[in-house]
């Protein structure tokens, strides 16, 4: 297996749209993993352990990793999104390491970081470039476009790949006319995109609030400690606009690279012609989110009934944020003339605290056992991952890569462990 890890795929100062680095001619040892942008403890560390522990941590966080068959020669290219509520997290992780999917599924897998929070969505008053993680997501497919062959892989056949907030991102790198002709095909996994409307009192608030946490002081100059006090005041702020606030830092429309709200639906029905998508959520998604919301409180002072409660309104957020946009936004595809299937994940290991929740698709497809031994969302369990779903959910993943919506055979498919 060919690797080359913490590739530059850009540089920027601060706040600065990303340029493709300063070429560099004397040999370079791509082996360590590169640095992840600066960021506070994941807010989902109690689903999935650490994820971003022991890596270094720095603004010069454009970077990607290639994973690659030792014999590739035009395969297939799968582009990995992480997820994290655009605050946390990294493509350099080890629980995204992607070296079974590339052994199993003859691809080639590269993994993208990029810049998260403050540094890379909804910039402080004062700064007049935003969606700068968004623009470092396109720099790197402009760097695969124009450098994967040499890894074996084929810059025609790429497909986009996330979960959560990187689900996201494949879907607003769907929505960027910028991005056209860097990929064919798309997989979003547990995208909250039911999440995206009416965001533009929320931003603002936020913004003021980052501003009086900085209290003056120029956000270019301010350490990262002062950020991410502002970020924290940001987070605060978006609080009261309910939903949306848990993914407060999402790119915005209007703002480069991304059309404007009234654009959006003329997108969709453009691309839904030429790439075909693969979207779908687990079955009790919203879990971890019921649980650290003020609706958790409340159900766990049910006392015995409040794991029932809790599966209930689990369920019922999970239809409302992800499984239900997923559908209409699969509709939408075909009816705009497009190919879509739809999957919805059920299994979990019987011992697993918040059943088949957010993040539960993520073993089953990258990583280690080893990288997610201790994962809470898993159970006690020394083995808990069911290896053959991992390789169906890698055999189809990989199959779309190739085939699109006819290498998966379905319009709709339930994974569990009868599957």
């Amino acid at each position: 297996m060919v690797r080359a890890r913490g590739v530059p795929y850009g540089e920027a100062g601060r706040f600065a749209s990303a340029a493709p680095p300063r070429p560099w001619t004397d040999p370079r040892e791509l082996i360590e993993r590169g640095p992840v942008c600066p960021q506070l403890p994941s807010r989902l560390a109690f689903v999935t352990g650490p994820v971003t522990d022991g890596l270094q941590r720095s603004e010069d966080c454009q970077v990607l990793s290639i994973t690659a068959p030792n014999d590739a020669d035009g395969l297939p290219v799968m582009v990995w999104f992480h997820g994290g509520a655009y605050v946390s997290g990294s493509g350099e992780s080890s629980k995204y390491d992607p070296d079974a999917l590339v052994a199993q599924g003859r691809v080639v897998v590269v993994t993208v970081s990029y810049r998260l929070g403050i540094f890379g969505y909804c910039t402080p008053l004062g700064v007049d470039d935003d969606n700068l993680g968004l623009r470092d997501q396109l720099l790197a497919l402009r760097w695969v476009h124009d450098n994967i062959a040499a890894f074996g892989g084929d810059p025609q056949r790429v497909t986009l790949f996330g979960q959560s907030a990187g689900g996201d991102s494949v879907y607003s790198l769907l929505l960027s006319e910028a991005a056209d002709g860097l990929y064919s095909r798309a997989i979003i996994q547990s995208s909250p995109l039911g999440m995206r409307d009416g965001r533009d009192v929320m931003t603002a608030a936020m913004r003021t609030a980052a501003a009086e946490s900085l209290g003056g002081a120029d956000p270019f100059a301010a350490s990262v400690e002062q950020l991410h006090r502002a970020q924290t005041a940001s987070l605060l702020a978006a609080q009261p606009f309910g939903l949306i606030s848990g993914l407060a830092f999402a790119p915005m429309l209007g703002i480069d690279p991304l059309p404007v709200a009234s654009e959006v639906n003329a997108r969709v029905a453009h691309v839904a012609r030429t790439v075909d998508l693969f979207v779908g959520c687990t079955k009790l998604d919203a879990a971890p989110f019921v649980e650290i919301s003020p609706r958790g409180s409340r159900l766990r002072a049910l006392g015995p009934f409040a794991k029932v409660a809790a599966r209930v309104a689990s369920a019922a957020m999970t239809r409302q944020v992800f499984s239900g946009p997923a559908e209409r936004l699969a509709d939408r595809w075909r009816s705009s003339g497009g190919r879509a299937s739809v999957y919805r994940l059920d299994w979990s290991p019987p011992d697993a605290p918040l059943g088949a929740c957010h993040c539960m698709d993520l073993p089953l497809l990258l990583g280690t056992p080893d990288a997610w031994a201790g994962a809470p969302m898993l159970g006690a369990h020394p083995d808990p991952v069911d290896h053959r779903l991992a390789r169906e959910m890698r055999r189809l993943w990989s199959r779309f890569a190739y085939d699109g919506v006819e290498g998966l055979g379905a319009e709709r498919l339930r994974l569990d462990a009868s599957s």
